[in-house]
C-alpha cells in the first residue's frame, strides 16, 4: 500500500492541515510507514506533527497492571495537550485484534466514564480516524494480506486516479439522499428478525465524505431519544475494544433497550448498557453508502460504510443532528439489509435487498 498517497489524502482531504498547526497523530509502531510519511506532508505544509505511537501490548499491559487512579482518571499532561493540539489523526495499527478480549468490561466501562471529559475536549478539535492494514486485521477479516491491502486502497478510493474526486461524487449523491430524507418523520427498518421504527422529524441528517472517518460513505442523523419501537437484529459482527460481539438482538420500548441479547460477548453488550442512564437509547442512525466496501472485516470504521447496510449506535448523540442524548458510550451495531431488507421512509422504499430507490 503506497503510503505517500494516503498520507496526502489524509493530510489535504481529511485535515486540510494549514500552516502553523499542530496536529497530534496517534497509532502503533506499526503504523510507522503511514506516520513518517504524514510527518512529512505536515512540515511540508508548515505544520507541526506530533506523532504518539504506542508499543505492541502497551494497552494490554495497561489493562493488567492499570489501578483504581489510573482507571478512574486522566492524566493532567493528557488533558493539557489534548486542549492545545488543533487536529487529532487517529491510525488504527493493531497487532491483535483481539488483544482486549479478556479484560472485564466493567473495567473498559469505569476507564470509558473517567475519560469522558478528555473526548470532549479531542471531538472539539478538527479530527479523523483512520485504518493503516496489519497482519492482524486481515487475519480478522479472513483475507491474506496483498487482498487486505487492496481491499482498503478500494474502500478509501485509493485505487482512483483522483480520490478526492471519487469521494466529491460521494458526496453529492448522498447530498441527493439528505435531500429526500430531511422532510421525513418516520424511519422504519425491515429484515429477518427485524422491525424497528424511528421517529426523525426534524432532525438534521449529516453527510459523512470521509473528512472526519476514512474510509466513509454513510448518512446519519439522531433519532428522537423516545423513538425507538420494536426489534432489531444485528448480524454482522463487531469489535469494540477488540471485545468480539455477534448476533446481537435489541428490543426497544419508548426509545430505551428493554431487552438485549447477544449469542457471543453477551457479558459486555450487558456491561456496556448498564454504563450510564443513556447507553440504552439511540445516539445515532446511519445508512450505509460506500458500495466500495463489499464485505464486513469485523472493524466498525469500515463494516457501517458497507453500502446497503444500516446502522444504529448506543449512547451519546452527535449534537450537529439534533440528538441530545449524552452518554459516554456510543457504539455503533450494523444491521445488513442486502438480503431480504428495506428501509422506508413515510412509507416509501429507501432502500431495499441493499440498492437504493433514487
Amino acid at each position: 500500500m503506497n503510503p505517500d498517497a494516503f498520507a496526502r489524502l489524509l493530510t489535504d482531504y481529511c485535515l486540510e492541515a494549514q500552516p502553523g498547526q499542530q496536529v497530534a497523530v496517534v497509532s502503533t509502531t506499526l503504523a510507522a510507514p503511514l506516520l513518517l510519511a504524514v510527518q512529512r506532508e505536515l512540515l511540508e505544509r508548515e505544520a507541526w506533527p506530533i506523532l504518539r505511537p504506542t508499543l505492541p501490548g502497551q494497552d494490554e499491559g495497561f489493562w493488567s497492571a492499570a489501578r483504581d487512579p489510573q482507571l478512574d482518571g486522566v492524566p493532567s499532561a493528557e488533558l493539557a495537550e489534548a486542549e492545545h493540539v488543533d487536529a487529532w489523526l487517529r491510525i488504527q495499527a493493531e497487532v491483535n485484534t483481539n488483544a482486549l478480549a479478556g479484560v472485564d468490561p466493567a473495567r473498559l466501562s469505569r476507564a470509558a466514564r473517567s475519560r469522558a471529559a478528555l473526548r470532549e475536549v479531542v471531538l472539539k478539535r478538527r479530527w479523523a480516524i483512520t485504518l493503516w492494514p496489519t497482519a492482524a486485521a486481515a487475519q480478522q477479516a479472513a483475507m491474506g494480506t496483498a487482498d487486505f491491502e487492496a481491499f482498503v486502497e478500494q474502500a478509501m478510493f485509493l485505487d482512483r486516479d483522483d480520490p478526492v474526486a471519487a469521494w466529491g461524487e460521494l458526496h453529492d449523491f448522498q447530498a441527493k439522499l439528505i435531500e429526500r430524507l430531511a422532510p421525513v418523520r418516520e424511519i422504519r427498518i425491515e429484515a429477518p428478525g427485524t422491525d424497528l421504527k424511528l421517529n426523525v422529524e426534524g432532525r438534521t441528517w449529516i453527510n459523512s465524505d470521509g473528512k472526519r472517518n476514512m474510509p466513509s460513505g454513510e448518512v446519519f442523523t439522531g433519532p428522537h431519544e423516545d423513538s425507538a419501537e420494536g426489534h432489531i437484529r444485528f448480524t454482522i459482527p463487531t469489535s469494540p475494544r477488540g471485545v468480539v460481539v455477534e448476533d446481537v438482538t435489541l428490543e426497544f420500548r419508548e426509545g430505551r433497550v428493554v431487552s438485549a441479547r447477544a449469542e457471543r460477548g453477551d457479558g459486555y453488550l450487558q456491561a456496556t448498557l448498564d454504563t450510564d442512564d443513556g447507553a440504552r437509547i439511540l445516539g445515532e442512525l446511519g445508512i450505509g453508502t460506500n458500495f466500495g466496501i463489499g464485505r464486513s472485516i469485523g472493524a466498525i470504521l469500515f463494516d457501517e460504510k458497507i453500502g446497503g447496510t444500516v446502522h444504529l449506535a448506543l449512547g451519546k448523540s452527535y449534537p450537529e443532528t439534533g440528538g441530545t442524548n449524552e452518554s459516554v458510550v456510543h457504539w455503533d451495531l450494523i444491521c445488513d439489509l442486502r438480503q431480504g431488507g428495506r428501509l422506508s421512509a413515510d412509507g416509501d422504499t429507501i432502500l431495499e435487498d441493499g440498492q437504493f430507490q433514487m
